[in-house]
């Protein structure tokens, strides 16, 4: 029972840091991301799709990417979905497939995704933190209800507060990797 709270409470923690590496991708670091494209959904036979359903994403090149529509009759409504997604990137469209140029970064835009960045982390670091307590209180209340000892109550909290520690520095690990990215020219 007391190893089913840190399990569960280490699976949380998981899905936490494996939400954040999907917005860090999501920061533009001036060279090409297929996971810029995540978020744009085209219009396709009336409804919303994601982009990666209807295209292939290559990059041909540091700066580029290369979107190859698998129905070229749809070239112009993934067009129409890029230009008007929030990625401030004009696509070139050639007929067949469509580019998308990554500009380079100015210094001060690096520092403002830096910034921008330290927010995303710091969101990770207070959901760890709350499924920390949330494992905790559910130990404590296992504890009053007389279906654990105060000796597995401690051992228990030390289990819980050792998870949290090593997904604080998983947190600080990507955020380290996405920060050295962004101030590489």
């Amino acid at each position: 029972m007391a190893n089913e709270i840190t399990t569960t409470a280490k699976e949380r923690m998981d899905q936490s840091l494996a939400s954040l590496q999907r917005e860090l991708g999501q920061i533009r670091a001036g060279r090409a991301n297929a996971s810029l494209l995540d978020r744009v959904q085209v219009e396709y036979y009336g409804a919303p799709t994601p982009l990666n359903q209807l295209a292939s994403v290559t990059i041909p090149e540091a700066r580029v990417l290369q979107v190859t529509p698998f129905d070229k009759t749809i070239l112009n409504d993934i067009e129409r979905a890029l230009y008007e997604s929030d990625l401030g990137i004009t696509p070139a469209n050639d007929g067949s497939v469509i580019r998308l140029v990554i500009p380079m970064l100015t210094e001060e835009r690096r520092k403002e995704l830096v910034k921008d960045m330290g927010k995303v982390i710091e969101g990770a670091k207070v959901a760890i933190r709350n499924i920390r307590r949330d494992a905790m209180d559910a130990a404590k209340k296992q504890e009053k209800n007389k279906e654990i000892t105060e000796d597995d109550l401690k051992d228990l909290e030390d289990q819980i507060q050792k998870v949290t520690d090593n997904a604080v520095k998983e947190a600080d690990r990507l955020a380290a990797e996405k920060e050295k990215e962004l101030l590489d020219i």
